[in-house]
């Protein structure tokens, strides 16, 4: 796994945790609340790169922040992808032949 993708989720796990104790949920709490085991919710917190993506995505949501996870890949933020396609649009538009 590259280097950046695992401080990435280390970076992640650190502040789901963060976020639960700022909160003050208990991890056993936290983890009923997501139907995933105590130990998998210490992945997460670790930025585990082997747990679930739905891990990460149902502990968000008991934390109330999934309106992030889905802004992730937006196309608004996706500055390559919108500079290859600006990179293809036509020159001329024609008008439809009758």
């Amino acid at each position: 796994m590259p280097l950046p993708v695992m401080r990435a989720l280390h970076k992640l796990g650190h502040d789901i945790k963060d976020a639960r104790r700022r909160r003050r949920i208990p991890t056993e709490l936290a983890a009923q609340r997501a139907s995933i085991a105590r130990s998998t919710l210490v992945k997460v917190e670790k930025g585990d790169p082997g747990v679930a993506i739905g891990s990460y995505a149902t502990i968000l949501f008991v934390l109330g922040l999934t309106d992030r996870l889905v802004e992730l890949a937006a196309p608004a933020h996706d500055a390559v992808g919108l500079q290859l396609e600006e990179e293809h649009l036509p020159q001329r538009i024609h008008r439809p032949r009758k």
